[in-house]
């Protein structure tokens, strides 16, 4: 019988093997861009977030220190693919929008996305697929949940 402590460090694994198989089949969708990957990274956060985003939420949100987004938000803001605007919640934190620049960059990435999940949509069940989204969707929204609950 297995020891289901180990069951978080399995997965761990198993999602970083994934990720970085993901990340090398979807690098083709940033080729050409000039942007290298945290760069892109950010681009993609402030392209299609609900609402703009400060550096420090994108940080939050991909598990990056902020230093590391800042850098990458600096150099998109230097290329003119990013814009800042103040933020009236934070006198110190602006709000991160894109350019039209920046969204052109983002929209032909997202296109070449789009082939290269079809792609590997011939090689997956869709079905598995989906509910390993859905499984891990709801699993980092219980640990979420439970790093609220451990802040004072």
């Amino acid at each position: 019988m297995r020891d289901s402590h180990s069951d978080p460090i399995r997965l761990l694994d198993a999602v970083s093997r994934l990720h970085g198989r993901l990340r090398e089949a979807f690098a083709a969708a940033r080729l050409n861009t000039g942007l290298n990957e945290m760069e892109h990274t950010v681009l993609a956060a402030v392209t299609e977030a609900r609402s703009a985003p400060t550096v420090p939420q994108i940080g939050r949100a991909l598990g990056h220190p902020r230093q590391v987004i800042q850098r990458a938000a600096n150099r998109l803001l230097e290329q003119g693919l990013i814009a800042t605007v103040d933020n009236p919640d934070h006198k110190r934190a602006n709000l991160l929008i894109a350019t039209p620049a920046g969204s052109a960059i983002q929209a032909e990435a997202n296109r070449k996305a789009e082939a290269i999940s079809d792609h590997l949509l011939r090689q997956v069940d869709a079905a598995q697929l989906a509910a390993a989204v859905a499984h891990l969707e709801a699993i980092r929204g219980d640990l979420d949940a439970g790093a609220r609950k451990a802040k004072p």
